[in-house]
């Protein structure tokens, strides 16, 4: 490409300070060094967690910052020694890496990675320098992706090459928000044919965990959620029943027992509050019940629980974004949307020009929207 080894000049959404709207600026891109690919986004689809972000609520983030994680494109340009990728093939930027060397990578059972963000952070490239400067400032990576750029720079490790024929503006969904919730169904639960299942929030992850139940064949499917508006999205998606916990006077995990009898076999926590998560814990079956822990918490918070919830047999876990490992695994799940195996279209309820990014927040905190693609 004519632009290989320059500097680009670009839009991209920043955010300087924390609590403040994004703002939309031109900005320097510089080309990608040794290891490192350059992308040019086509979509990026707004998930809950650059919300959190915004907020100032992720301690490991430095501002400004360009936030975005779940993207697609195209490489415009690589830097010396890649060899996975070339220009021209469309990508998957990963906000959970696989370097491929570590333990955790070389472990079969393991989607961490040494290099993630919870072992160091990623607010700059590996090399300790940023690729981003906007009038005059250096402007932080957020996870190494920052898809909220028109062009970005990715280690390779943080890259998946995907199949020439998937639409960018539908699969974006797949680089975080779908992936974690499909995934913590199917690998963290291993959810069984003919069980039951309690899913806690009904965003685009909490739904697509819907998703993952109704795949994995679970005979009852019970949706929790305090806005019965993503009800009817739930029910179309795979969900058997309903429940809002502010129809009830007793606490949740109690009304889910009774539903069920003992509780349910699995429980899915997709929101991110401490409340929730114990909720989750308690309503599924004493002995053999898994509950899975999907929702990030907000930095810092504490979670305090009776421990003979956990004595008398329940299992609970966290997921990472629905333990793929990424660069072998998101391929393979773009393979499968192309296929038919599953419709994540379904959760993108809207879709907007990049310069409305702030529209498109207002409509997530408003509980509007599941997914909303901005497109560059």
């Amino acid at each position: 490409m004519a632009t290989a080894g320059k500097v680009i000049r670009c839009r991209a959404a920043v955010a300087w300070a924390p609590g403040k709207p994004l703002s939309v600026e031109e900005v320097e891109v510089a080309p990608p060094k040794a290891g490192e690919v350059r992308i040019k986004i086509v979509a990026t689809s707004i998930c809950h967690t650059d919300d959190h972000v915004l907020k100032g609520s992720l301690q490991k983030v430095e501002f400004p910052v360009i936030p975005g994680h779940e993207g697609a494109g195209i490489v415009e340009s690589i830097g010396q020694g890649v060899t996975s990728v070339k220009p021209g093939d469309k990508v998957i930027p990963l906000c959970l890496p696989q370097c491929g060397e570590c333990s955790f990578c070389q472990n079969p059972e393991s989607n961490y990675c040494q290099k993630t963000h919870f072992s160091e952070p990623q607010n700059l490239l590996p090399d300790k320098t940023s690729r981003f400067t906007c009038k005059g400032k250096q402007i932080h990576h957020y996870l190494w992706i920052s898809t909220f750029a028109e062009y970005t720079v990715v280690p390779e490790y943080a890259v998946a090459k995907i199949d020439a024929a998937a639409p960018l503006d539908k699969v974006c969904l797949i680089a975080c928000g779908f992936s974690t919730g499909y995934g913590a169904a199917i690998n963290t639960a291993k959810v069984k044919p003919g069980s039951t299942c309690a899913i806690f929030g009904l965003g685009g992850v909490g739904l697509s965990v819907v998703m993952g139940c109704k795949a994995a064949g679970a005979a009852r499917i019970i949706a929790v959620d305090i806005n019965k508006d993503k009800f009817a999205k739930a029910r179309e998606l795979g969900a058997t029943d309903c429940i809002n916990p502010q129809d009830f006077k007793k606490p949740i995990q109690e009304v889910l027992t009774e539903m069920t009898g003992q509780g349910v076999d699995y429980s899915f926590e997709a929101i991110g509050h401490a409340d929730t998560m114990i909720a989750a814990l308690a309503s599924c079956n004493a002995s053999t019940g898994v509950c899975v822990m999907v929702g990030e918490l907000d930095s810092g918070a504490k979670i305090s629980t009776d421990p003979v919830l956990l004595l008398t047999g329940r299992t609970w876990k966290g997921t990472l974004l629905g333990g793929w490992k990424t660069r072998e695994c998101i391929p393979k799940l773009v393979s499968s949307y192309l296929e038919g195996k599953f419709n994540s279209d379904l959760l993108i309820t809207h879709t907007l020009p990049f310069a409305k990014v702030n529209e498109g927040f207002e409509l997530l905190r408003a509980g509007k929207s599941i997914r909303t693609v901005l497109l560059f």
